[in-house]
């Protein structure tokens, strides 16, 4: 049975001298939201998320809602074993797929065939696994000879037909979506929509991070919100009214 479950978890950040250059800036790099502090000394710690406790178990499918930089990015990629709590415990049972990050782990100056394989291992597969994701992805992104051109000769939407078809070619007891994104036209969108619905239907626990409510009520049975690093649920029943 697949299960996530987090015990009063907190995760900071130090920002060292925030001084000497734009904290926006830094924070934008480090890709975090939360409070901002400061310890006994000069370093800016921002609190990304504090005391964090909640459990999901199968069949939960968790719409994450929140204001940018509420937290919501840093607690996926808590989820998924990216980031380490400072304090408190994440238990983990069950498989992880994530959709975010694109471009994470990406190689510019292999090609295409071969970033796959490489993913493909990223993802906790072998590699006569990851090479049998190959024909799945050749026709689901299209790219056709591209994929044995280095992948730095891409275009930024074929680096993300890439990245996404690797990242959904596998069904996992545990799904992670930051944010819907675009992948091309109209066309491939639709194909892109339609990989996800059957992912999000096949997977035990479902975790979609978004700023659209319809999507959230079209896909989700819980409501969790994040504000400065702090969670709380809201009722089900009350979010869909809204």
């Amino acid at each position: 049975m697949a299960e996530i479950n987090f015990q009063n978890v907190t995760l900071r950040y130090p920002v060292y001298n925030s001084h000497g250059m734009s904290l926006r800036r830094q924070l934008v790099r480090i890709a975090t939201g939360g409070t901002i502090e400061s310890d006994a000394g000069k370093t800016t710690v921002v609190t990304a998320l504090k005391n964090v406790s909640f459990n999901l178990k199968n069949g939960d499918a968790v719409g994450l809602i929140g204001h940018n930089g509420a937290g919501k990015s840093t607690l996926l990629r808590t989820m998924a074993n990216i980031y380490q709590p400072e304090t408190g415990k994440v238990t983990r049972n069950g498989s992880i797929a994530t959709v975010f990050e694109i471009g994470a782990g990406l190689e510019p100056e292999l090609s295409g065939y071969d970033n796959i394989i490489n993913l493909g291992m990223m993802m906790g597969l072998d590699y006569a696994q990851a090479k049998a994701l190959t024909p799945d992805i050749e026709e689901f992104t299209e790219l056709g000879d591209f994929l044995q051109l280095p992948v730095r000769t891409y275009s930024s939407g074929m680096t993300m037909r890439l990245m996404f078809a690797v990242a959904t070619s596998i069904t996992p007891d545990i799904l992670l979506i930051d944010e819907m994104f675009s992948t091309g036209d109209a066309g491939f969108q639709e194909k892109s929509l339609v990989r996800i619905k059957k992912l999000i239907s096949s997977a035990q626990i479902f975790v979609f991070a978004s700023h659209n409510p319809q999507l959230i009520k079209t896909y989700c049975n819980r409501i969790f919100r994040l504000a400065h690093g702090e969670l709380e649920e809201i009722p089900y029943e009350t979010f869909a009214e809204t």
